[in-house]
């Protein structure tokens, strides 16, 4: 049997970062992404004569916009429909039935699970169990896969869930559980959604994975996004194939200018890294954050934003890049010295903490949220009530107390 696997997709949801790059033919594509991305995925389930596609949650991004969101939906899965294939979905967080407040008709392809409690849904044709449950708050701090049924036997059995499982940075922890906990089903395939990185959480007998997202919306959400083609053949465990669908590709590109003495040096760093990108992307276009990091003679130099933005704008425009952004972390070796460093190992640590706290941070800002909130994300600035914004600003808060501590410009 063959099953393709995808989640996350947040189906015309905001791209980060739009504004700094204009109105341009790459920032009109970008805010089609999403869209294109589901294209891109029922395209590859056609293609590869998949006999179900499964997805495991945010589809939507909360409550619509307008109609057309989910009309498109229902237009994808009406060519999935058209070519004899399955469709078995359940909502995550993102599209609780508490937070979705339109509906349209789905084509009868399309089995959506309930909320209340697991469900089964037998395909007999197909020699196929699905399992799922669906989300009816936005936040579910339960273990929903201890009440999922066990495997049904003599059929294929897959399941579906939302969920952090053994828990992962930037994502708020929904639904908990451990491998062991999705292997006592005894399911051949569990379709995870929730995460945005393609990880595999159990590899032994019976295979649990999360597919990640299908476009990277934000720098954060870099590299391969796509789906999982998953061959069962019932002679071991389940093969797992990670096929890109983005149609552009986000490139996070941290840089540690140690030892160089000139900007041409730090220049040449920077051009091996975005070639790297550019070739691993193919022919999608390359949006890349660069962060400068490390102690180098050249950081007056990097201390002149606008001439550096000038210079690797040249960089990255010989190759192909967009640059979203640039940070610079780095500090003058002259003066660097005089701090403890034990001082600078604790900031650090705090930072890197605090990033893997987003409920936290969410708390923090929930003030500023409600003052401003709107405003920066209207005009796509900030989204306060991201975690990956609020784990960025935490870090950033990090680096510039240590830049201001060693003399340098935070």
């Amino acid at each position: 049997m063959r099953l393709v696997h995808a989640a996350d997709v947040h189906l015309d949801s905001p791209l980060r970062g739009l504004t700094r790059l204009g109105d341009g033919d790459l920032a009109q594509l970008l805010r089609q992404a999403t869209r294109r991305a589901l294209g891109n995925l029922v395209d590859l389930t056609i293609a590869r004569q998949a006999d179900a596609l499964l997805l495991a949650g945010d589809i939507y991004d909360g409550t619509w916009h307008d109609y057309a969101t989910g009309r498109y939906f229902v237009e994808q899965m009406g060519r999935l429909r058209d070519s004899g294939v399955r469709v078995f979905m359940i909502s995550g967080n993102h599209d609780a039935e508490s937070e979705i407040t339109r509906t349209l008709t789905l084509p009868p392809n399309v089995f959506v699970f309930p909320a209340d409690q697991p469900d089964t849904h037998i395909v007999e044709d197909l020699g196929l169990a699905v399992h799922g449950q669906s989300y009816a708050t936005r936040a579910i701090g339960a273990n929903l896969v201890l009440r999922y049924p066990d495997a049904v036997g003599g059929l294929v059995n897959v399941g579906l869930l939302h969920t952090a499982a053994d828990g992962a940075d930037g994502h708020d922890n929904y639904a908990p559980c451990s491998a062991d906990d999705l292997a006592r089903t005894r399911y051949d395939y569990f379709a995870l959604g929730h995460v945005h990185t393609h990880r595999v959480v159990a590899a032994g007998e019976q295979v649990a994975a999360f597919s990640g997202n299908l476009q990277g919306r934000t720098p954060r959400e870099a590299g391969p996004k796509g789906a999982l083609v998953v061959e069962i053949t019932g002679t071991g465990p389940a093969r797992v194939e990670h096929v890109p669908c983005d149609v552009a590709r986000w490139a996070m590109i941290t840089v540690d200018t140690s030892g160089t003495a000139t900007l041409d040096a730090v220049l040449d760093r920077i051009a091996r890294e975005l070639r790297d990108a550019r070739d691993a992307a193919g022919d999608r276009p390359v949006v890349a954050r660069i962060v400068l990091t490390g102690t180098s003679r050249a950081a007056a130099d990097l201390a002149d934003a606008e001439r550096l933005r000038e210079e690797l704008r040249s960089v990255a425009d010989g190759l192909r890049v967009c640059l979203e952004k640039i940070v610079t972390r780095v500090t003058d070796p002259a003066s660097a010295g005089g701090v403890d460093p034990e001082l600078i190992t604790s900031i650090r640590v705090a930072c890197e903490s605090l990033g893997g706290q987003p409920d936290l941070l969410r708390q923090w800002a929930g003030p500023l949220d409600r003052e401003v909130g709107r405003l920066l994300r209207t005009a796509e600035l900030l989204d306060l009530g991201d975690p990956g914004t609020l784990g960025e600003l935490a870090h950033r808060a990090g680096a510039g107390l240590l830049a201001r501590l060693a003399g340098g410009d935070a």
